[in-house]
């Protein structure tokens, strides 16, 4: 863990890194990435190309900007199927970037995440490239199911675009975790459930406000207003240096419910609400431990 980054340093120094990292692969990874070379599978993941180029640019942010701490990886199994499921925020989805990151690099059995996306990461040009070659899906139950039945290891941030849009003002408590429909699915694969818990995101984009007439014109779930974009441009998008900790809980263990658990509404949604209760408890837990959100 490096020490703490002054604002402007910490900004001069990841972009720097970022732009050597970016030219340095740049038009061999740009052709392979509009490309099906390199798919393992018929999602489009391109292992190669996720730990040659896309996980050393988000590397800088996790080890020198957002200097993360991750506790509980042992909670994570080593082999086999299991569904992560944690909080969402910070206007862009940068936590579950951070999520792979902290896996690829840290779990003992340095396993890959397969994120589930919402389908607007598909249809943004670039966006959908970086989407599928780095391992994300859509999000359905059927996509989960494959990849929980081929072994993965699957994230799931059931806010939603709720969680990443909220007000600053909501920061930390969760939102609606949609019907429950990621323990239906856990409980169908009879996989088990982490709860993970992320601290440092709210803070990145702090969101006062939003403009939903620009939204709707660019068909986008929300357009934030922070206390920097849009108001400096481009340089608005530059993120608050927040020091996260991630923090992955007991699994929660599926194999032992009835067969046909996944098909009463009454036990779906008991179970979602005790991982989103887990949730909630452990950031106020966290929150309740740290000074300021940069140290």
């Amino acid at each position: 863990m490096t020490g703490d980054i002054p604002f402007g340093e910490a900004e001069a120094s990841l972009t720097a890194e970022v732009l050597r990292e970016v030219l340095a692969g740049g038009a061999d990874a740009f052709a392979r990435l509009t490309s099906d070379e390199g798919a393992v599978d018929d999602f489009g993941f391109d292992p190669e190309l996720t730990d040659d180029y896309l996980l050393p640019v988000l590397r800088l942010l996790y080890e020198k900007y957002f200097r993360v701490d991750v506790e509980g990886l042992e909670n994570v199994p080593a082999d086999g199927g299991a569904l992560l499921v944690a909080n969402h925020s910070g206007t862009l989805p940068l936590d579950a970037l951070m999520l792979q990151v902290a896996l690829r690099d840290h779990h003992s059995a340095h396993r890959r995440l397969r994120l589930l996306a919402a389908d607007l990461a598909f249809e943004l040009p670039v966006v959908r490239d970086l989407a599928r070659k780095a391992g994300h899906v859509r999000a359905c139950p059927e996509n989960a199911l494959r990849l929980l039945g081929a072994g993965e290891l699957v994230g799931v941030m059931p806010e939603g675009y709720k969680g990443l849009g909220k007000p600053f003002e909501e920061r930390y408590r969760l939102q609606r975790f949609g019907r429950g429909g990621f323990a239906a699915v856990a409980l169908r694969s009879r996989r088990p459930m982490v709860p993970c818990s992320i601290v440092g995101a709210e803070e990145i984009y702090p969101m006062i406000g939003s403009a939903p007439t620009l939204a709707r014109m660019l068909k986008l779930p929300y357009f934030p207003i922070t206390p920097t974009f849009p108001l400096l441009g481009v340089l608005g998008l530059i993120p608050m240096p927040t020091k996260w900790t991630i923090r992955f809980g007991a699994p929660i263990h599926t194999d032992a419910f009835p067969e046909d658990a996944a098909e009463d509404p009454l036990m779906v949604e008991k179970l979602a609400g005790e991982v989103k209760d887990t949730i909630q408890h452990t950031l106020n837990e966290m929150l309740e431990g740290r000074e300021s959100p940069f140290s």
